[in-house]
């Protein structure tokens, strides 16, 4: 989910120099949280994208969070999905996130566009797998939705004082949501460049303005994002830190075969896909949310075969009997799992 590139302990040493504040471990982020829809707003001139706020029945102060966290939502379907929080991180009234209607997906879109004031849902989180370091200087990068988790990014850059700089790309303006907000942004710091009116931009130009020495923050398509991991070691950055909003591609993947012990099934699974597609074409119920091997909601028991581990969430001890179908594999042979 994220990469970083060189100079990583000047990273972590800046993160560590920070007092830890206990209030932030208050809260068990996977524990559940019963919230209401508090307000809803189209923020996009297209009208596909729409922010949701979400806040406690009560009024109660909702749990500390930092810019590049998410929330897991729990869909009155049984769905599950992430959204990146994209208000302000000192506003503890309330949630908010934005979501882009997705017509030809698994549905999960359409559910939370149905939304409305007064619904009730159930959020686990936050949680933060894209952690923003409050530091030195800093490019932040953002595709069409991508835009969520940079938003409250620059917010607090701004806060901050720091040397900062935000490009911003999306098929066309009607399309991007936040316009309106980014535009009372510092106009020399900003490019907001669509593709209908600039051209898809190459990596090199997104990465134009990468400051030495600093970080770069990127969000969006996985093209947009495959190509500045390519092109981010042209640049004199320290560090480069990016989210994907989609499955990464299967990387040296041989084909597998995996054995559903409900149904006694044998599905193939090729070299190029993951095991949690296959598994999902043929039960369409089966639980997932990130498919990039960090939520867990995918986690099943391996009765039998020897699995190729590649996530970023079990444990040592976790992995002698689960895995995470979304990323890890199996060397050939067959997994026989609990599903």
């Amino acid at each position: 989910m994220r990469l970083t590139q060189a100079v990583v302990g000047r990273y972590l040493g800046a993160i560590g120099a920070y007092d830890y504040d206990p209030a932030f471990a208050g809260h068990n982020p996977d524990s559940a949280l019963e919230l209401v829809v508090s307000g809803r707003r189209v923020v996009a001139h297209d009208d596909d994208v729409v922010a949701l706020r979400f806040a406690s029945p009560d009024g109660a102060a909702l749990p500390h969070w930092h810019p590049g966290a998410h929330l897991d939502l729990h869909l009155p379907s049984g769905l599950r999905r992430q959204y990146s929080l994209c208000g302000d991180p000192a506003d503890r009234t309330g949630y908010t996130i934005a979501v882009r209607l997705v017509a030809d997906g698994g549905g999960g879109s359409r559910e939370m566009h149905a939304l409305a004031p007064g619904d009730r849902v159930t959020i686990r989180g936050p949680r933060n797998g894209f952690p923003f370091v409050p530091h030195g200087a800093a490019l932040f990068v953002a595709g069409g939705i991508g835009v969520t988790p940079i938003l409250a990014m620059v917010r607090q850059a701004r806060a901050l004082g720091m040397d900062w700089r935000f490009v911003y790309t999306g098929r066309t303006r009607a399309a991007m949501p936040f316009l309106d907000e980014i535009a009372a942004f510092e106009s020399d710091r900003v490019l907001v460049r669509p593709d209908d009116e600039f051209g898809v931009p190459t990596a090199a130009e997104l990465l134009e303005h990468a400051p030495a020495g600093g970080a770069v923050y990127c969000c969006g398509p996985a093209p947009m994002l495959d190509g500045v991991r390519a092109e981010f070691d042209r640049t004199e950055s320290a560090a480069l830190h990016f989210e994907r909003f989609g499955p990464p591609p299967v990387r040296d993947g041989v084909p597998f075969e995996v054995q559903l012990v409900s149904t006694g099934d044998v599905l193939e699974v090729p070299a190029d896909r993951s095991a949690l597609d296959v598994i999902a074409e043929q039960r369409p119920d089966v639980a997932y949310s990130c498919r990039q091997g960090f939520c867990g909601t995918c986690r099943v028991r391996v009765l039998a075969g020897e699995p190729d581990h590649r996530d970023a969430r079990l444990t040592d001890d976790e992995r002698r009997e689960s895995m995470l179908p979304c990323v890890s594999r199996c060397d050939g042979g067959r997994l026989v799992l609990d599903v």
